[in-house]
């Protein structure tokens, strides 16, 4: 929870304000554990980062018109890395782990979602290849939408485009 609260007091001090007191909550974090969905990159300072891989699809997802079919999908959520630690390549790390680990899994994508006031994640995904397909709300966040990327994986063996 610390990690998460210095990446919204961060977020906040940019003017982005997608992260609150209500989340990342504690017990979103404690289902991604039960789950075992939950990855943090540590040190021995604590830890520096972390990304959920899901296979759930939130109901708020439901209303996009996704690339692929909804089942064998995964789902990245709570990318965070703390503060001190940003603009040395730990997000691409991170993400290149996800897009590794739902390939061996044989997911036929990847799907997101980032707020529409945080520019720089936008650029970040659109970089790696994602397309922005519709947007989403999470009222308990912020009264702005939120876009949902997806990346459509090969499967093992077959080439990426």
């Amino acid at each position: 929870m610390g990690l998460a609260r210095a990446c919204a007091a961060h977020l906040c001090q940019q003017g982005i304000f997608q992260w609150n007191e209500k989340y990342p909550s504690r017990e979103a974090f404690l289902l991604d554990i039960e789950r075992k969905e939950l990855w943090v990159l540590d040190s021995a300072q604590g830890p520096v980062a972390t990304v959920v891989l899901s296979s759930h699809i939130d109901e708020e997802y439901k209303s996009i018109q996704w690339l692929s079919p909804d089942h064998n999908n995964r789902y990245v959520h709570r990318l965070a890395v703390h503060p001190t630690s940003q603009g040395k390549g730990i997000a691409r790390k991170l993400m290149d782990f996800a897009e590794s680990k739902a390939r061996v899994e044989g997911a036929a994508s990847i799907r997101l979602d980032t707020f529409s006031q945080n520019e720089r994640n936008q650029r970040f995904y659109q970089n790696r290849g994602y397309t922005r397909l519709g947007s989403v709300y999470f009222p308990q966040q912020s009264s702005h939408p939120f876009y949902c990327y997806e990346l459509l994986l090969s499967s093992p063996g077959e080439s990426s485009p």
